[in-house]
């Protein structure tokens, strides 16, 4: 059963994934609001931490998915750093409405995408040690 939840959250964070992309093309050549700095690293972040969620189940490995749960926290803290930073953006000059909404949804979508792969750590915890932890709690 664990491993069919872990499937549906690879489905749910291919959802994401093309959604980021719909993005993408929608923005087209817009020029960025600012620098982009955080959604990149939030990106590379969730990527890891995607890779190191699969890693930890083809190797039951305990430690790796411990550190997928851990790395949550960063990424939801640079979310929340985006988002204040581009609803100041919005408030500011709101000509820049469009293309800032789209960077949220673009953040949302990774902020996401990190927890759908600490869901995929909490269920190699539980192939592991046959107890469910959830670690993954909503914030509000």
């Amino acid at each position: 059963i664990a491993l069919l939840h872990i499937v549906v959250e690879l489905e749910r964070m291919g959802d994401y994934a093309e959604g980021i992309a719909k993005i993408s093309v929608s923005m087209g050549d817009a020029p960025p609001l600012k620098p982009l700095i955080d959604i990149p690293r939030m990106a590379e972040k969730a990527t890891a931490m995607l890779n190191d969620s699969i890693d930890s189940l083809l190797n039951r490995d305990m430690v790796k998915a411990n550190g997928v749960c851990q790395a949550d926290d960063e990424v939801d803290e640079l979310y929340d750093q985006v988002y204040r930073e581009l609803l100041l953006f919005m408030i500011q000059d709101p000509d820049t409405i469009q293309r800032a909404t789209y960077l949220l949804w673009v953040a949302h979508d990774l902020e996401r995408i990190a927890d759908r792969a600490t869901n995929i750590a909490e269920r190699v915890m539980f192939l592991v040690t046959g107890k469910m932890v959830e670690i993954n709690v909503s914030r509000f």
